[in-house]
Protein backbone atom coordinates (compact mmCIF):
# COMPACT_ATOMS: atom_id res chain seq x y z
CA UNK A 1 0.00 0.00 0.00
CA UNK A 2 0.81 3.13 -1.09
CA UNK A 3 2.40 5.60 1.91
CA UNK A 4 0.41 9.01 1.88
CA UNK A 5 2.21 12.59 2.22
CA UNK A 6 1.20 14.66 4.92
CA UNK A 7 -1.33 16.62 3.48
CA UNK A 8 -3.25 13.48 2.77
CA UNK A 9 -2.64 11.82 5.96
CA UNK A 10 -3.78 14.90 7.58
CA UNK A 11 -7.22 14.47 5.15
CA UNK A 12 -6.44 18.28 3.84
CA UNK A 13 -5.95 18.73 -0.05
CA UNK A 14 -2.74 17.71 -1.54
CA UNK A 15 -1.48 19.59 -4.63
CA UNK A 16 0.53 16.59 -5.30
CA UNK A 17 -2.79 14.95 -6.42
CA UNK A 18 -4.52 17.51 -8.52
CA UNK A 19 -6.22 15.86 -11.70
CA UNK A 20 -6.04 18.88 -13.70
CA UNK A 21 -2.03 18.93 -13.27
CA UNK A 22 -0.42 17.88 -17.04
CA UNK A 23 0.50 14.56 -17.09
CA UNK A 24 4.02 15.71 -17.48
CA UNK A 25 3.69 17.15 -13.47
CA UNK A 26 1.32 15.09 -12.17
CA UNK A 27 1.87 12.44 -9.06
CA UNK A 28 1.93 9.51 -10.85
CA UNK A 29 5.25 9.87 -13.45
CA UNK A 30 7.98 7.31 -12.20
CA UNK A 31 5.63 6.77 -9.37
CA UNK A 32 7.45 4.20 -6.57
CA UNK A 33 4.95 2.81 -3.67
CA UNK A 34 7.21 2.87 -0.62
CA UNK A 35 6.38 -0.74 0.58
CA UNK A 36 9.11 -0.78 2.98
CA UNK A 37 8.01 2.48 4.65
CA UNK A 38 6.75 0.83 7.96
CA UNK A 39 9.61 -1.11 8.49
CA UNK A 40 12.31 0.98 10.73
CA UNK A 41 15.80 -0.37 10.49
CA UNK A 42 17.09 -1.70 14.12
CA UNK A 43 19.76 0.45 14.37
CA UNK A 44 20.08 3.88 15.66
CA UNK A 45 21.54 6.31 12.37
CA UNK A 46 22.22 9.60 12.44
CA UNK A 47 22.63 10.27 9.24
CA UNK A 48 18.97 9.47 7.32
CA UNK A 49 18.91 9.61 3.33
CA UNK A 50 15.69 10.64 1.49
CA UNK A 51 15.43 10.71 -2.33
CA UNK A 52 13.28 13.75 -3.71
CA UNK A 53 12.09 14.33 -6.91
CA UNK A 54 12.04 17.08 -9.55
CA UNK A 55 10.59 18.09 -12.57
CA UNK A 56 10.45 14.89 -14.85
CA UNK A 57 12.81 12.14 -14.22
CA UNK A 58 15.30 13.73 -12.10
CA UNK A 59 16.17 12.43 -8.71
CA UNK A 60 18.79 12.48 -6.23
CA UNK A 61 19.65 11.86 -2.66
CA UNK A 62 19.67 13.87 0.07
CA UNK A 63 20.82 13.69 4.06
CA UNK A 64 18.24 14.75 6.32
CA UNK A 65 19.22 15.42 10.28
CA UNK A 66 16.21 16.56 11.29
CA UNK A 67 13.67 14.76 13.75
CA UNK A 68 10.60 15.68 11.68
CA UNK A 69 9.12 12.84 9.93
CA UNK A 70 8.80 12.90 6.05
CA UNK A 71 6.32 11.42 4.15
CA UNK A 72 6.01 10.62 0.37
CA UNK A 73 4.64 13.82 -1.20
CA UNK A 74 6.08 16.16 1.07
CA UNK A 75 7.84 19.13 -1.09
CA UNK A 76 11.14 19.59 0.87
CA UNK A 77 13.46 22.64 0.46
CA UNK A 78 16.93 21.12 -0.60
CA UNK A 79 20.15 22.04 -0.69
CA UNK A 80 22.10 23.17 -4.28
CA UNK A 81 25.57 23.19 -5.38
CA UNK A 82 25.69 26.78 -5.60
CA UNK A 83 24.60 26.81 -2.05
CA UNK A 84 28.12 25.53 -0.97
CA UNK A 85 30.19 28.21 -1.61
CA UNK A 86 29.95 30.58 1.11
CA UNK A 87 30.93 33.84 -1.08
CA UNK A 88 27.26 33.66 -3.05
CA UNK A 89 23.92 33.89 -1.15
CA UNK A 90 22.63 30.64 0.17
CA UNK A 91 20.62 28.92 -2.80
CA UNK A 92 18.05 26.75 -2.65
CA UNK A 93 16.14 24.31 -4.23
CA UNK A 94 12.19 22.72 -3.69
CA UNK A 95 11.42 18.97 -4.69
CA UNK A 96 8.66 16.28 -3.78
CA UNK A 97 10.05 13.23 -1.23
CA UNK A 98 9.62 10.37 -3.27
CA UNK A 99 11.25 7.58 -0.98
CA UNK A 100 12.09 7.22 2.92
CA UNK A 101 13.23 4.90 4.80
CA UNK A 102 14.42 1.06 3.79
CA UNK A 103 13.72 1.65 0.47
CA UNK A 104 16.20 4.30 -0.51
CA UNK A 105 19.07 1.99 0.61
CA UNK A 106 18.40 -0.45 -1.95
CA UNK A 107 18.15 1.98 -4.97
CA UNK A 108 21.54 3.43 -3.37
CA UNK A 109 22.79 -0.30 -3.98
CA UNK A 110 21.44 -0.25 -7.09
CA UNK A 111 22.48 2.93 -8.28
CA UNK A 112 25.87 1.70 -7.16
CA UNK A 113 26.76 5.50 -4.94
CA UNK A 114 28.78 5.27 -2.19
CA UNK A 115 27.61 6.94 1.04
CA UNK A 116 30.23 9.43 1.52
CA UNK A 117 29.61 10.59 -1.80
CA UNK A 118 25.75 12.18 -0.31
CA UNK A 119 26.93 15.81 0.84
CA UNK A 120 23.80 17.50 0.14
CA UNK A 121 20.88 18.30 3.04
CA UNK A 122 17.62 19.23 3.28
CA UNK A 123 16.89 22.43 4.68
CA UNK A 124 13.41 21.92 5.96
CA UNK A 125 9.74 21.09 4.82
CA UNK A 126 9.37 23.99 2.15
CA UNK A 127 7.00 26.58 3.79
CA UNK A 128 4.28 28.80 2.31
CA UNK A 129 6.11 31.40 0.57
CA UNK A 130 8.90 28.80 -0.64
CA UNK A 131 6.11 26.66 -2.23
CA UNK A 132 3.99 30.15 -3.74
CA UNK A 133 7.96 31.03 -5.00
CA UNK A 134 8.21 27.53 -7.05
CA UNK A 135 4.62 27.52 -8.46
CA UNK A 136 5.32 31.25 -10.12
CA UNK A 137 8.63 30.37 -11.19
CA UNK A 138 7.37 26.76 -13.10
CA UNK A 139 4.44 28.62 -14.42
CA UNK A 140 7.29 30.86 -16.95
CA UNK A 141 8.70 27.89 -17.96
CA UNK A 142 6.81 27.20 -20.94
CA UNK A 143 6.55 31.26 -21.94
CA UNK A 144 10.41 31.00 -21.42
CA UNK A 145 11.43 28.00 -23.54
CA UNK A 146 9.30 29.65 -26.24
CA UNK A 147 11.49 32.76 -25.58
CA UNK A 148 14.55 30.74 -25.72
CA UNK A 149 13.62 28.98 -29.28
CA UNK A 150 13.15 32.06 -30.72
CA UNK A 151 16.57 33.80 -29.41
CA UNK A 152 17.96 30.36 -30.68
CA UNK A 153 16.68 30.89 -33.61
CA UNK A 154 16.99 34.73 -34.21
CA UNK A 155 21.01 33.48 -33.93
CA UNK A 156 20.88 30.61 -36.33
CA UNK A 157 22.76 28.11 -33.95
CA UNK A 158 22.10 24.45 -35.35
CA UNK A 159 20.77 23.27 -31.59
CA UNK A 160 17.23 22.64 -30.50
CA UNK A 161 16.27 23.70 -27.04
CA UNK A 162 13.74 21.24 -25.37
CA UNK A 163 13.55 22.22 -21.68
CA UNK A 164 13.45 25.04 -19.39
CA UNK A 165 13.35 23.62 -15.45
CA UNK A 166 13.51 26.89 -12.90
CA UNK A 167 15.49 26.47 -9.52
CA UNK A 168 12.88 26.38 -6.80
CA UNK A 169 14.03 29.66 -5.54
CA UNK A 170 13.85 31.03 -9.63
CA UNK A 171 17.83 32.34 -9.10
CA UNK A 172 18.44 29.76 -11.86
CA UNK A 173 17.40 28.62 -15.00
CA UNK A 174 18.51 25.06 -16.91
CA UNK A 175 17.85 24.60 -20.32
CA UNK A 176 18.18 21.46 -21.80
CA UNK A 177 19.10 21.31 -25.53
CA UNK A 178 19.75 19.02 -28.28
CA UNK A 179 22.94 19.68 -31.24
CA UNK A 180 24.20 17.47 -33.53
CA UNK A 181 28.08 19.27 -33.10
CA UNK A 182 29.47 21.60 -30.62
CA UNK A 183 27.37 25.08 -30.28
CA UNK A 184 28.88 28.79 -28.92
CA UNK A 185 25.88 30.00 -27.33
CA UNK A 186 27.60 32.27 -25.56
CA UNK A 187 25.28 35.26 -27.37
CA UNK A 188 22.42 33.24 -26.38
CA UNK A 189 23.10 33.37 -22.82
CA UNK A 190 23.73 36.95 -22.62
CA UNK A 191 20.41 37.56 -23.84
CA UNK A 192 18.53 34.79 -22.14
CA UNK A 193 20.13 36.32 -18.77
CA UNK A 194 18.98 40.07 -19.77
CA UNK A 195 15.14 38.74 -20.30
CA UNK A 196 15.10 36.42 -17.59
CA UNK A 197 16.49 38.52 -15.63
CA UNK A 198 18.34 35.06 -13.79
CA UNK A 199 21.52 33.03 -14.14
CA UNK A 200 21.55 30.17 -16.91
CA UNK A 201 22.92 27.15 -17.23
CA UNK A 202 23.14 24.75 -20.63
CA UNK A 203 22.86 21.54 -20.45
CA UNK A 204 22.96 19.18 -23.26
CA UNK A 205 21.23 15.71 -23.37
CA UNK A 206 20.41 13.17 -26.32
CA UNK A 207 17.12 12.74 -28.32
CA UNK A 208 16.43 9.86 -25.66
CA UNK A 209 16.18 11.82 -22.91
CA UNK A 210 14.45 14.33 -24.81
CA UNK A 211 11.83 12.23 -25.72
CA UNK A 212 11.67 10.87 -22.67
CA UNK A 213 11.34 14.84 -21.10
CA UNK A 214 8.90 15.83 -23.84
CA UNK A 215 7.26 12.43 -23.83
CA UNK A 216 4.42 11.38 -26.70
CA UNK A 217 2.38 8.27 -27.96
CA UNK A 218 3.80 5.41 -29.56
CA UNK A 219 3.15 3.40 -32.44
CA UNK A 220 1.66 0.81 -30.09
CA UNK A 221 -0.74 3.34 -28.81
CA UNK A 222 0.97 3.53 -25.50
CA UNK A 223 2.85 6.67 -23.45
CA UNK A 224 6.31 6.22 -24.13
CA UNK A 225 8.35 3.82 -21.83
CA UNK A 226 11.03 6.66 -21.38
CA UNK A 227 9.01 8.56 -20.02
CA UNK A 228 6.66 6.53 -18.27
CA UNK A 229 8.44 3.75 -16.20
CA UNK A 230 11.86 3.12 -17.69
CA UNK A 231 14.43 4.27 -15.63
CA UNK A 232 17.49 3.56 -17.60
CA UNK A 233 18.06 4.16 -21.30
CA UNK A 234 20.14 1.11 -23.06
CA UNK A 235 21.78 1.12 -26.50
CA UNK A 236 20.13 -0.47 -28.95
CA UNK A 237 21.41 -1.74 -32.58
CA UNK A 238 20.29 -3.49 -35.45
CA UNK A 239 21.77 -6.88 -34.38
CA UNK A 240 18.38 -6.81 -32.00
CA UNK A 241 16.08 -6.74 -34.81
CA UNK A 242 18.18 -9.53 -36.45
CA UNK A 243 18.26 -11.76 -33.47
CA UNK A 244 14.17 -11.42 -33.69
CA UNK A 245 13.86 -11.92 -37.36
CA UNK A 246 12.52 -8.92 -37.74
CA UNK A 247 12.91 -7.31 -41.19
CA UNK A 248 14.71 -4.15 -41.41
CA UNK A 249 12.81 -1.44 -42.03
CA UNK A 250 14.15 1.97 -40.35
CA UNK A 251 10.60 3.75 -40.40
CA UNK A 252 9.14 0.94 -38.41
CA UNK A 253 11.96 0.14 -35.83
CA UNK A 254 12.24 4.08 -34.85
CA UNK A 255 10.57 5.45 -32.45
CA UNK A 256 9.95 9.33 -31.78
CA UNK A 257 13.42 9.91 -30.77
CA UNK A 258 14.94 9.11 -34.38
CA UNK A 259 16.70 6.28 -32.77
CA UNK A 260 15.83 2.61 -32.69
CA UNK A 261 13.05 1.46 -30.29
CA UNK A 262 13.95 0.53 -26.81
CA UNK A 263 11.69 -2.53 -26.78
CA UNK A 264 13.73 -4.27 -29.09
CA UNK A 265 15.51 -5.31 -26.26
CA UNK A 266 13.03 -6.57 -23.92
CA UNK A 267 12.53 -9.97 -25.47
CA UNK A 268 16.14 -10.48 -27.14
CA UNK A 269 17.36 -12.40 -24.05
CA UNK A 270 14.63 -14.98 -24.31
CA UNK A 271 15.42 -15.14 -28.12
CA UNK A 272 19.06 -15.55 -27.66
CA UNK A 273 18.49 -17.85 -25.39
CA UNK A 274 16.29 -19.73 -27.80
CA UNK A 275 18.42 -19.39 -30.77
CA UNK A 276 20.77 -21.53 -29.18
CA UNK A 277 19.44 -24.99 -29.76
CA UNK A 278 19.42 -24.11 -33.08
CA UNK A 279 22.31 -24.94 -35.99
CA UNK A 280 23.55 -22.05 -38.44
CA UNK A 281 21.70 -20.21 -40.33
CA UNK A 282 23.72 -20.24 -43.35
CA UNK A 283 24.24 -24.31 -43.03
CA UNK A 284 22.83 -26.62 -45.95
CA UNK A 285 21.18 -29.94 -45.96
CA UNK A 286 21.56 -32.34 -49.04
CA UNK A 287 18.92 -34.05 -50.26
CA UNK A 288 18.14 -36.72 -53.45
CA UNK A 289 17.13 -33.62 -55.10
CA UNK A 290 19.71 -31.24 -54.56
CA UNK A 291 21.16 -29.15 -51.39
CA UNK A 292 18.85 -27.29 -49.81
CA UNK A 293 19.10 -23.78 -47.81
CA UNK A 294 17.37 -22.11 -44.72
CA UNK A 295 15.18 -19.05 -45.33
CA UNK A 296 13.72 -18.94 -42.27
CA UNK A 297 13.31 -19.83 -38.65
CA UNK A 298 10.67 -20.04 -36.29
CA UNK A 299 12.36 -19.64 -32.53
CA UNK A 300 9.67 -20.41 -30.29
CA UNK A 301 7.72 -23.50 -33.03
CA UNK A 302 10.88 -24.66 -33.16
CA UNK A 303 11.17 -25.17 -37.21
CA UNK A 304 12.93 -23.98 -39.79
CA UNK A 305 11.97 -23.50 -43.72
CA UNK A 306 14.25 -24.76 -46.38
CA UNK A 307 14.00 -24.63 -49.79
CA UNK A 308 15.99 -25.73 -52.46
CA UNK A 309 19.08 -24.07 -53.70
CA UNK A 310 17.44 -24.19 -57.65
CA UNK A 311 14.53 -23.81 -56.78
CA UNK A 312 13.86 -20.73 -54.19
CA UNK A 313 10.48 -19.49 -54.37
CA UNK A 314 9.64 -22.80 -52.55
CA UNK A 315 9.79 -23.34 -49.12
CA UNK A 316 9.39 -26.32 -47.00
CA UNK A 317 8.13 -26.31 -43.42
CA UNK A 318 10.58 -28.86 -41.28
CA UNK A 319 10.83 -29.65 -37.27
CA UNK A 320 14.13 -28.38 -35.85
CA UNK A 321 15.07 -32.54 -34.50
CA UNK A 322 14.69 -33.57 -38.04
CA UNK A 323 17.06 -30.87 -39.45
CA UNK A 324 19.48 -32.08 -36.37
CA UNK A 325 19.32 -35.37 -37.85
CA UNK A 326 19.90 -34.87 -41.02
CA UNK A 327 22.74 -32.38 -40.60
CA UNK A 328 24.45 -35.89 -38.45
CA UNK A 329 23.44 -37.94 -41.80
CA UNK A 330 25.51 -35.00 -44.18
CA UNK A 331 28.64 -35.20 -41.97
CA UNK A 332 29.06 -39.60 -42.50
CA UNK A 333 28.08 -38.31 -46.39
CA UNK A 334 24.41 -39.91 -46.00
CA UNK A 335 21.83 -37.76 -48.44
CA UNK A 336 18.77 -37.16 -46.66
CA UNK A 337 14.84 -37.84 -48.06
CA UNK A 338 13.44 -34.78 -50.31
CA UNK A 339 11.82 -31.99 -48.49
CA UNK A 340 8.53 -33.13 -49.70
CA UNK A 341 8.45 -36.05 -47.26
CA UNK A 342 10.44 -34.13 -44.44
CA UNK A 343 7.76 -31.67 -44.27
CA UNK A 344 5.11 -31.68 -41.52
CA UNK A 345 2.19 -33.06 -41.78
CA UNK A 346 -1.12 -31.05 -40.78
CA UNK A 347 1.05 -27.71 -42.12
CA UNK A 348 1.63 -25.63 -45.57
CA UNK A 349 3.93 -27.70 -46.55
CA UNK A 350 5.39 -24.87 -49.24
CA UNK A 351 5.00 -21.33 -50.12
CA UNK A 352 5.11 -20.12 -53.34
CA UNK A 353 6.52 -16.80 -54.26
CA UNK A 354 4.99 -15.34 -57.31
CA UNK A 355 6.81 -11.62 -58.57
CA UNK A 356 5.41 -9.50 -61.69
Amino acid sequence: MEKLCSSCFNNQYCNNRNKNRSRRENHFKFDVIDWLSNIQSPFEEKKKIVEVKFKNDRKEFFLYFEKIPLYQGDPVTVETVESTNNKKPIEYDVGIVNLTGELVKLQIRNKNISLDSLTKKIYRKSTNKEINIWNYSKKKEYKSLLQARKFAKDLNLTMKICDVEYQGDGKKATLYYTAVNRVDFRKLIKELAKTFRTRIEMRQIGYRQEAAKIGGIGSCGRELCCSTWLKKLKTVNTNSARYQQLSINIQKLTGQCSKLKCCLNYELDTYLSAIKDFPDIHSKIYTEKGAAQCMKIDVFKKKMWFSYIKNPNTWYIIELKKIKDILKKNKKNKIAPPLEKLSTINAIQNTKLTYK
